[in-house]
């Protein structure tokens, strides 16, 4: 079934889709593999931008008049294609944030007035990005709860024994991602979320590496807080999405006051509004959800399935191609469940250089920690090189990697 889905993906149209793909950079066809930073939009995204702009520009909520009423309508019709794609239960559950850094602050902040006190424990993984990290540290030195970490093995995967034997009554929170940043790792989060559920924890899910290549079901997981940005959606930047179970929400304080999240203000008292506007304070980023709806609908109209399985090509193939080209190329992190990433060292060479050179020669990789220092540490590395790859990719570009990195492996081995 995966090898005909393979067969059958339009990557020729798909590419089409993609203004930004066809050009050259320093007299080489561009060749993006950073889509674990940010991924390209499609021309219907691009489009959507400037309709907006053209169209429907105002404020919303807020007007009687004919265009913050159509601007209102885009907004809150955006919010439930978004509901639909993560299937949560009400669209009420879905707030809109700046992006998956955004939605953690948020989740943190609120938590942090009251509802994480000292002696409760927080977990994280070794696995995180630093966004899924510091600001558990900076709720834990306002509240005095403790931070405990779930180690990696060698192959960059969680040791479940280990996450079980932290998990105890203390046990507040579980943050984990759903896919690392680095090294593409799969978590088993519907089962983690299980585990922790059953010591009472909350459980919130990084899914910023996830939701662009897979089927999120927020409802099946049990998931009390899912978290995402536009930008590695094929969307927009500066938008993303916080889904939060609605009885948490409802409990949780207010992130940021302002305009729109307020039902009365007097100088003696405030009431706040109810969902989704409490957690929305202040004129959004109006364009970006409106387009968020568009992106996410022109990836299901491609399907999540057939993106999968096509990326999972890309990804085995260009791992055969590293390990049988390079003799001394070593791969950090080869989980048994892996996403379409493949983070790497060429040999002694520092990755910085390698990716100078790469990018001579049209090729577009990130190099350093990737935000996630903790990882570096456990291999006992500065850095590494990181493929990041995507459905609009093809195995040709991957040749054309390979190639360069065989001229930078020559020049600086």
């Amino acid at each position: 079934m995966i090898k005909e889905s393979v067969q059958a993906f339009p990557i020729s149209k798909v590419r089409q889709d993609f203004p930004i793909l066809h050009q050259e950079v320093y007299g080489k066809p561009l060749v993006y593999f950073d889509n674990a930073a940010s991924s390209q939009k499609p021309k219907v995204v691009i489009d959507a931008i400037s309709d907006y702009y053209n169209q429907i520009n105002s404020n919303i909520h807020r007007g009687v008049h004919f265009l913050s009423q159509q601007a209102t309508d885009a907004y809150e019709a955006a919010r439930e294609t978004i509901r639909k794609h993560l299937n949560a239960e009400k669209s009420h559950e879905i707030i809109y944030t700046k992006g998956t850094t955004d939605g953690i602050n948020l989740v943190a902040s609120s938590l942090g007035q009251g509802l994480i006190k000292s002696g409760d424990e927080i977990l994280v993984s070794q696995l995180e990005h630093h966004s899924n990290i510091v600001p558990w540290q900076m709720l834990c030195e306002r509240s005095g709860a403790v931070l405990k970490v779930i180690p990696i093995n060698e192959r960059g995967e969680l040791i479940q024994a280990e996450f079980e034997k932290l998990l105890s009554a203390k046990t507040k929170l579980l943050a984990v991602n759903h896919i690392s940043n680095a090294m593409g790792t799969i978590n088993p989060i519907k089962e983690m979320i299980q585990k922790a559920h059953e010591y009472g924890a909350w459980v919130l899910i990084d899914g910023a590496q996830s939701v662009p290549h897979m089927a999120v079901d927020v409802q099946d997981l049990d998931a009390d807080f899912y978290t995402f940005s536009g930008h590695k959606l094929f969307g927009p930047t500066g938008v993303g999405v916080l889904y939060g179970k609605e009885k948490l929400l409802e409990m949780m304080p207010p992130y940021q006051g302002g305009g729109e999240m307020i039902a009365e203000v007097s100088f003696e008292k405030t009431t706040y509004a109810g969902l989704p506007h409490k957690f929305e304070a202040g004129t959004p980023n109006i364009a970006g959800g409106i387009v968020l709806a568009k992106a996410i609908d022109y990836v299901n109209q491609i399907g999540l399935d057939a993106i999968g399985a096509y990326e999972n090509e890309l990804l085995h193939y260009g791992t055969q191609r590293l390990k049988s080209q390079f003799p001394d190329l070593r791969i950090i992190g080869e989980a048994e469940n892996k996403a379409s990433v493949i983070s790497f060292l060429l040999g002694d060479i520092h990755p910085y250089d390698v990716g100078v050179i790469l990018d001579k020669l049209g090729v577009a990789v990130r190099t350093g920690h990737h935000c996630a220092q903790p990882i570096m540490q456990h291999y006992g590395i500065n850095g590494t090189i990181r493929a990041s790859f995507a459905f609009y990719n093809t195995k040709s570009e991957i040749d054309q990697m390979i190639d360069a990195l065989d001229r930078a492996h020559n020049m600086l081995a």
